[in-house]
């Protein structure tokens, strides 16, 4: 595998970025490389600089469901770039866009376009406590809600993956009235309840946790959550940011059969292109200015190019539910796969899949919350993801993330993928 001119990019990067990089999962500190700077992109395939080419279990963290440069999706892109980038005025797009979310999401009467995930979570909790007149808000460890300062405590993902729970730069005032409880343990919740009476605005969670890894929840927990949160008063947030238009084309709510009263929505919704959106019912989302006085706002929400690749996205999805019967079934080879390898090294590792959604963990499961996350041999990992990648098998760069297919991969590259897996996991686990 070469990697010459990769590795002069990274040392020039370091000069002018933060660390080389603009998210820090891309440094690959985590699995003791210097990061593959990436060239060009088609289909299941990503290519670097040098020439190497690999299999992308990546696809961008999940938007990119169709895959790269999906001809469908890209159609029609060079005609709205003729017609301008950003208008910061309205542009009918919007339009199509938000009735095609509302229409997906029966929870949404009405939505605003942001630029982020970050922005949605940081703005439905704002609109939130504006609408409950409350000002805590509960959250569960490992959750990953974005980069807003209130919602980093006990944050998944990177903070996870460098073990940095609460970020240094967060004022002990901003996060004195977030509360913290255990993912899949409803005892924590009704105990917050109770020694916070009337005091808790939202309850945001990940309906299915995708940033400490695939953690579903347990049977009966978001029923048992959404029960509590009517009885006291307050907003119940799903943030599906990665779940949203993956798990299924209504989301983790369509899946479970459960109505947050807002949705937080990223990824997908921008075919690939930054974008960001929070929504829910019409008497909340009428507390954003300029119906209400919750102000919010962005030069480039509902960003006319972002818009088209959502739309179009959205489109394919919507006239092709098979698809997610595909991605379940390629999840589910992968699945089996990866515990046949398991079984016959016998070795502590874990699969965690629901639906098209997959994670291998470097521990015994189950994996239920946080803490037993956290048991996870972060080390071997990341000699798995070196030996991975030697094969040309891009997978995340971290332990704490899940594994993104999409409708390029073949089942070809699927049973190569589960080869590599067996070898890397030898050489993981010191068996060859």
């Amino acid at each position: 595998m070469k990697n010459g001119k990769s590795t002069k990019l990274y040392k020039e990067a370091q000069n002018y970025i933060p660390g080389g990089v603009n998210s820090p999962v891309r440094a690959f500190k985590s699995v003791g490389l210097d990061p593959i700077f990436i060239d060009r992109a088609e289909g299941s395939k990503i290519y670097d600089v040098d020439g190497n080419e690999y299999i992308d279990y990546i696809c961008s963290w999940g938007p990119l469901i169709l895959g790269h440069s999906n001809k469908e999706v890209l159609e029609g892109v060079e005609d709205i770039l003729k017609k301008g980038t950003s208008y910061g005025v309205p542009a009918p797009i919007e339009v199509d866009m938000a009735k095609e979310i509302v229409e997906a999401f029966p929870s949404i009467d009405m939505v605003r376009m942001v630029n982020s995930g970050t922005e949605a979570t940081m703005s439905a909790l704002r609109v939130a406590r504006a609408y409950t007149k409350r000002n805590k808000i509960l959250k569960f460890e490992g959750c990953y809600h974005g980069h807003s300062d209130s919602l980093l405590v006990k944050s998944g993902s990177g903070a996870l993956t460098f073990g940095v729970p609460t970020s240094p730069g967060v004022p002990e005032d901003v996060v004195k009235d977030t509360l913290v409880c255990k993912y899949n343990d409803i005892n924590s919740v009704k105990e917050a309840f109770n020694n916070n009476k009337d005091e808790i605005a939202a309850v945001i969670i990940e309906p299915v946790a995708g940033n400490m890894g695939v953690v579903p929840p347990m049977e009966e927990f978001l029923s048992d959550l959404r029960k509590l949160t009517e009885e006291n008063g307050t907003v119940l947030i799903f943030d599906e940011v990665i779940t949203g238009f993956r798990l299924s084309y209504g989301g983790a709510q369509e899946h479970f059969g459960i109505e947050p009263d807002m949705t937080c929505l990223g990824k997908i919704i921008g075919g690939g292109l930054p974008v960001g959106a929070y929504g829910g019912k019409k008497e909340i989302m009428e507390m954003v200015s300029p119906v209400g006085s919750v102000y919010q706002a962005g030069t480039l929400s509902g960003n006319p190019l972002a818009m088209h690749m959502g739309y179009k996205t959205i489109n394919i999805l919507k006239n092709n539910k098979d698809i997610y019967v595909e991605m379940e079934n390629k999840a589910k080879r992968l699945e089996e796969g990866f515990n046949s390898n398991i079984e016959k090294l016998g070795i502590d590792a874990h699969v965690s899949r629901i639906k098209g959604m997959t994670c291998l963990f470097f521990a015994t499961g189950p994996m239920t919350n946080y803490d037993d996350v956290s048991r996870c041999d972060t080390d071997k990992y990341a000699i798995y993801f070196r030996e991975m990648l030697k094969q040309g098998i891009l997978v995340p760069p971290a332990q704490f993330e899940g594994i993104f297919l999409s409708t390029a991969h073949t089942y070809d590259q699927i049973e190569k993928t589960i080869e590599a897996n067996y070898y890397a996991l030898e050489k993981a686990f010191n068996l060859k």
